[in-house]
């Protein structure tokens, strides 16, 4: 062998060798996750429509965003999911990224009989002292000065909760400590808090189901929750002043002036938005995955499962009452996949 040869082949393995490589996904049939329910009736449909599509699976365990925080630490499975989003110097702690999927809207739910659904009207900081245990009746003076012209029945209040860690609560509790210092002060925003009043349910589903069978009651869920089971929401008076309804056009507005270019580590919070048709307990619901996958084949099917949904999923979204992310964040989130995601080789996971 010449040595000119020698030389000329040494450069094309060191260019091999130095070039990046992009993870080329395998066979892989089916992808794990974890954690908030708030945005498990979207994922459920997406789920289904892609495997019928692709015939990969999704196995999604709606437990809660604390658990599914949880389960991607111990790396239990391929993606957690949260409503509460982490902040950079958490995410950084633990090796993780997250990016947002869909925005969406907390709603309080009540089941008083006799009284039209979409009526009752109530302000931030009297649905903090109702879940403080400060006002215990319907036919409050002040639930009442409120709600003229509504026949409140003296009945008495039982305060819903939930009793998983949740980022459901963490919406809530968010909303709740803006709109009141004693709650701030007393309570406070976390996934879970000791609350000081009420009966806890497990999940979405946990409250929902309470607030049906108990006649006086009000809790919280995600509004896909409320529509499915045809509940009675409260009108809120948001951030401007305004009474408004839970819909997918109050839950835009909340969203419009969200700056995600700007957002380190995808961090936002959208609760008590300005603007007059604001629904004030409005949040996007987060995924997160590990920077440095050890499975970089199971990565890339995780991401192009969401890659395919940013794309696909929106109708779905929309009929369930999500938000889609913006096209500009979409585009942000999977230049972000590319820069951070990759395989412990170093290989980059993200490529289509």
């Amino acid at each position: 062998m010449s040595s000119l040869f020698q030389r000329a082949l040494i450069g094309m393995v060191t260019a091999v060798i130095l070039t990046p490589v992009t993870v080329v996904a395998a066979d892989v049939t089916e992808i794990s996750g974890a954690g908030a329910t708030f945005p498990y009736p979207v994922y459920a449909k997406w789920a289904e429509q892609y495997h019928h599509t692709k015939g990969v699976k999704m196995n999604y365990q709606s437990i809660g965003s604390g658990g599914g925080i949880k389960q991607i630490k111990a790396k239990t499975v391929d993606f957690g999911a949260s409503d509460a989003p982490l902040e950079a110097a958490e995410l950084d702690a633990s090796g993780l990224m997250q990016f947002p999927m869909v925005m969406g809207g907390v709603v309080p739910v009540i089941n008083l009989p006799g009284v039209a659904h979409g009526k009752v009207k109530l302000s931030g900081e009297l649905l903090a002292d109702i879940y403080l245990g400060k006002v215990t009746e319907w036919n409050d003076s002040r639930i009442a000065a409120l709600n003229k012209g509504i026949k409140l029945p003296k009945t008495k209040i039982t305060v819903v909760h939930r009793s998983d860690g949740s980022g459901t609560t963490w919406i809530f509790t968010n909303y709740l400590a803006k709109v009141s210092s004693d709650w701030k002060s007393k309570v406070g925003n976390d996934k879970s808090v000791a609350w000081p009043a009420g009966v806890g349910g497990k999940g979405n589903e946990g409250v929902a189901s309470y607030v049906e069978r108990i006649k006086g009651s009000i809790g919280y869920v995600e509004y896909a929750y409320a529509l499915q089971n045809k509940m009675n929401h409260a009108m809120l008076k948001n951030h401007d002043g305004h009474y408004v309804a839970p819909t997918s056009k109050s839950f835009q507005a909340a969203a419009a002036g969200a700056d995600w270019a700007h957002a380190d580590g995808f961090y936002m919070v959208l609760t008590d938005q300005p603007g007059k048709a604001s629904w004030p307990i409005t949040g996007a619901t987060f995924i997160l995955v590990y920077k440095t996958q050890d499975k970089p084949e199971s990565g890339k099917a995780v991401l192009s499962f969401f890659d395919w949904a940013y794309h696909n999923g929106d109708k779905m979204a929309e009929s369930l009452d999500y938000v889609p992310m913006p096209a500009s964040v979409v585009s942000l989130v999977e230049k972000t996949w590319a820069a951070q995601i990759k395989g412990q080789d170093g290989s980059t996971v993200w490529g289509k």
